[in-house]
């Protein structure tokens, strides 16, 4: 099964309307996101780099950020706005300031600002965009995925790889490469291709069966009408 950014949507509404906040999906997708790499890749020994953007999915990294932190070092290199960040985003980003070490990155000399330990082995994370894409890529953001690139280790998309579309699968003009996509609830429908390398999460959301027969209640307006 593959689902769309709309379908997505429909589901997170349902979810709000069932008493399950955006902030406790956010931190269930953060927290999977950190399970299923951990089942994949032994962390000793490991720096976790996490690329961030300022939307939802730079706040599901953010989390995952946050229970890295406490298996080993963590690097947030933060390639968004800070004014731009919804409510959740910004209450998971401010938790990660006092405990972690984060970049904000507007230009190439930032990138210059740290250095890993000779002989460190990368897990790199792509939290840059997921699902909120709206056109290309800015050029920060094209600047993110181009060192993303650059860097050896186990490299990782929470949800979407930046730089292809959730819904058709057009790849932008430069596209986060990864080894494992985790599927937040579903595999976007532009991703089926690369379904051999993705990983599926639950995240707390209703399941789609749910919202279709939502959908085929009756409205109650029209239902007080019908009444005798």
């Amino acid at each position: 099964m593959v689902i769309t950014i709309d379908e997505m949507k429909e589901l997170e509404f349902l979810a709000v309307d069932r008493g399950i906040s955006i902030n406790q999906l956010m931190e269930n997708a953060g927290k999977q996101v950190f399970r299923a790499i951990r089942k994949k890749a032994d962390l000793k020994s490991k720096h976790i780099v996490v690329f961030a953007g300022h939307g939802n999915n730079g706040g599901d990294g953010f989390v995952a950020a946050r229970y890295f932190a406490q298996e080993c070092p963590v690097i947030v290199l933060f390639f968004g706005a800070e004014e731009k960040m919804g409510t959740e985003t910004l209450r998971n980003y401010t938790k990660i300031n006092k405990q972690i070490t984060v970049i904000k990155v507007n230009a190439e000399e930032d990138l210059q600002q740290f250095r890993f330990q000779k002989g460190a082995e990368l897990i790199l994370i792509d939290a840059l965009l997921g699902t909120g894409v709206k056109g290309p890529p800015n050029e920060n953001i094209k600047r993110g995925i181009g060192y993303f690139n650059s860097l050896d280790g186990f490299k990782v998309a929470v949800d979407v790889p930046t730089g292809i579309h959730p819904d058709t699968g057009e790849v932008s003009e430069t596209a986060c490469t990864v080894d494992l996509i985790v599927a937040l609830h579903d595999l976007k429908k532009g991703l089926e291709a690369l379904q051999e390398k993705s990983v599926i999460v639950d995240i707390g959301m209703p399941k789609r069966e749910e919202n279709e027969m939502t959908d085929q209640l009756p409205d109650e307006s029209l239902t007080d009408q019908r009444k005798p």
